[in-house]
């Protein structure tokens, strides 16, 4: 009987710590979305291969377990011990209000929710996610092709392998902002693969222009990846005349030299006289074109042609030729416009003047015919009005008559 009691006994005991077991688990499984008051973490970012600190803070802890719980909810450390066999995790701070881990080396395996647990009742928890950043391999540039010709359309991508997240491209040609169309790729082992593309016609002035892939993520200060654009285009022609510096005149000789540039460079240059032939004893020296003994009968326009693989250009010459006495010895050029104004001047002097003499004469002309008929009213004949005159014959030699 002592045994069978004995029996029931711990049948008895194993089945109350099986209930208990049961309502630890089930107060448990409540409480894994409880938030406390008194604890506290913080989500982490780091970058892939670097270290990583995970901080469990209680604030007015009574004595309570502090634990720290991997994603899949396994004890990295229960209290200051490390029941988790991986040596990358290291105690940095253990003390009743905080519970401080590193892991270094992180990896994207390490990425997910860590639990920070502390053990009251009921018993409390904090969550720290760990995201794990992944740094772009370095961009590299392809072309379409490597040589362009101008008018053309070129296309250029760039590509950035591996990145989390997703890292964003962008195009700068010379001081100038393209957009490209760009493509995201999600590979096996969750980074991303970023392609971009852009499209533009080029010209002559784009050649020897940088273009840059610019690579943007928050792991990484941006990085770039350099082109230099390489644009084929047809020559530019200029004609200048070496001599003579002036009038081209009978009896003088003419030379032309034909300045052309392009890409490649010209690989053949021809003189030709428009709609006539030219002149039988004209040279012509490579780019140069030579003519004796000018004549009036060579009168006309002569063209320099410049031809490469991307097409050909020309330029122009029209030659007059001058009498040959035709600017020697010429007057002085003459300023009509000073001319005149001097002219204006002394006119305008001369008119003031006649003004000014012709008052000044009417005024001493009335005044003398006045003095003349004094005292004539009352005559009975004219010498007796001379008789009578103011002053008369006696004051003769007191009058003046001035004349101008």
């Amino acid at each position: 009987m002592a045994i069978t009691g004995s029996g029931s006994l711990a049948a008895f005991f194993l089945s109350v710590c099986v209930f208990t077991a049961e309502l630890l688990l089930e107060g448990a499984t409540e409480t894994v979305t409880v938030e406390s008051q008194n604890l506290a973490t913080d989500n982490v970012s780091v970058i892939e291969g670097e270290t990583a600190t995970i901080s469990c803070r209680v604030r007015n802890n009574d004595d309570s377990v502090i634990q720290l719980l991997n994603p899949n909810r396994q004890t990295i450390y229960f209290r200051d011990v490390r029941p988790l066999k991986d040596s990358r995790f290291q105690l940095v701070n253990f003390s009743d209000n905080e519970l401080r881990v590193s892991l270094s080396n992180v990896s994207l395996s390490d990425e997910g929710r860590y639990v920070c647990q502390l053990y009251t009742d009921p018993p409390q928890e904090a969550y720290a996610d760990i995201t794990v950043l992944v740094p772009p391999g370095s961009p590299l540039i392809e072309s379409r092709e490597n040589v362009v010709s101008e008018g053309n359309e070129t296309e250029l991508t760039c590509m950035a392998v591996g990145s989390k997240p997703a890292a964003s491209i962008r195009w700068i040609k010379g001081d100038e902002e393209l957009i490209g169309e760009t493509t995201f790729e999600e590979m096996s082992d969750r980074t991303f693969t970023v392609t971009s593309s852009v499209k533009f016609p080029v010209t002559k002035e784009d050649d020897g222009v940088l273009v840059d892939c610019i690579v943007d993520h928050p792991a990484v200060k941006e990085l770039v990846a350099h082109k230099y654009l390489e644009v084929l285009y047809k020559p530019e022609v200029k004609i200048v005349v070496t001599y003579p510096e002036g009038l081209t005149r009978e009896g003088d000789n003419l030379d032309l030299m034909c300045i052309a540039e392009g890409k490649p460079h010209p690989h053949e240059i021809n003189w030709l006289r428009v709609d006539k032939d030219v002149p039988s004893h004209a040279v012509v020296t490579g780019s140069d074109l030579y003519i004796e003994n000018l004549n009036k009968s060579f009168n006309g326009t002569y063209r320099c042609i410049a031809s490469n693989a991307v097409g050909e250009a020309y330029e122009d010459y029209i030659l007059y030729v001058y009498d040959s006495r035709a600017g020697k010895g010429a007057t002085p050029k003459i300023d009509h416009a000073v001319i005149g104004g001097v002219v204006a001047v002394v006119m305008f002097v001369i008119l003031c003047t006649l003004i000014i003499l012709g008052r000044y004469f009417a005024r001493h002309k009335g005044t003398y015919f006045t003095h003349e008929a004094k005292g004539a009213d009352d005559a009975v004949d004219a010498d007796t009005a001379i008789i009578n005159a103011e002053g008369g014959h006696s004051n003769t030699d007191e009058k003046k008559e001035y004349y101008i």
